[in-house]
């Protein structure tokens, strides 16, 4: 499969921290392609959660297409997931509750081998820990994810302009835009944010221009936005 080259790191780009021991001691040691990506994976996605205590869930990784696809299957990543926590790397336990046991994978860190301690000791229970959040691509929080596969690392300006754009536009509005763009390769936010503008204005599908129908319509509405300076043009 012929794949675009990567265009390159813009010059802000949002950061994951990675412990300095992963690269002075467990790189050498990890032999296994879907393991690493599993791993940065699980760093990229905890680094983003919210609350003290972080883990993410077997079933959130495996409703993530783009995970998923890269893997070559759900069992691939269920093995990447075994091999990791047999490195050390990634700590799992068994969180029962309402709706049923999930299997749930903390990074490796003092503080998280306490936390596990006290889940599997009873002192600490699942039903009062932070429920994991969804990551599929239906969620409108998506649109970031829809950024950086299709034109780069964010920067804090553009995840600014993403979540006043996810207030103005419907999800799919969002996701056919950004597959429009990529489509004419014209792949920067400046074109996708026209195109939405566009489909607001002059009407889309069903004519709907927004998430809210009660809401003002009308060219009005988005001269005042951030975006007024894009239809004025």
């Amino acid at each position: 499969m012929n794949r675009e080259p990567f265009r390159g790191f813009p010059t802000r780009s949002s950061l994951t921290p990675v412990p300095d021991l992963f690269f002075s001691r467990l790189l050498a040691e990890i032999d296994s392609l879907p393991e690493l990506k599993v791993v940065l994976h699980v760093f990229w996605r905890l680094y983003r959660k919210q609350g003290a205590l972080k883990f993410i869930t077997c079933e959130e990784l495996t409703s993530d297409k783009t995970l998923v696809e890269g893997l070559d299957g759900t069992e691939v990543l269920r093995g990447a997931l075994d091999s990791a926590v047999s490195h050390g790397i990634l700590l799992h336990v068994v969180l029962g509750g309402e709706g049923g046991d999930r299997d749930a994978y903390f990074i490796n860190s003092e503080a998280n081998r306490a936390a596990v301690a006290k889940i599997q000791s009873g002192e600490l229970s699942a039903d009062v820990m932070p429920q994991p959040q969804s990551h599929t691509r239906e969620e409108p929080a998506n649109v970031f994810a829809l950024y950086e596969q299709n034109i780069g690392l964010l920067t804090p300006m553009i995840a600014e302009e993403l979540k006043e754009a996810e207030k103005l536009y419907p999800a799919p509005w969002i996701e056919e835009a950004f597959r429009e763009a990529v489509s004419l390769n014209k792949r920067n936010w400046r074109y996708i944010a026209r195109i939405l503008e566009r489909w607001s204005l002059e009407g889309k599908g069903s004519g709907e221009s927004g998430r809210d129908p009660k809401k003002e319509r009308g060219p009005s509405r988005y001269l005042r936005g951030r975006y007024g300076h894009l239809v004025r043009h």
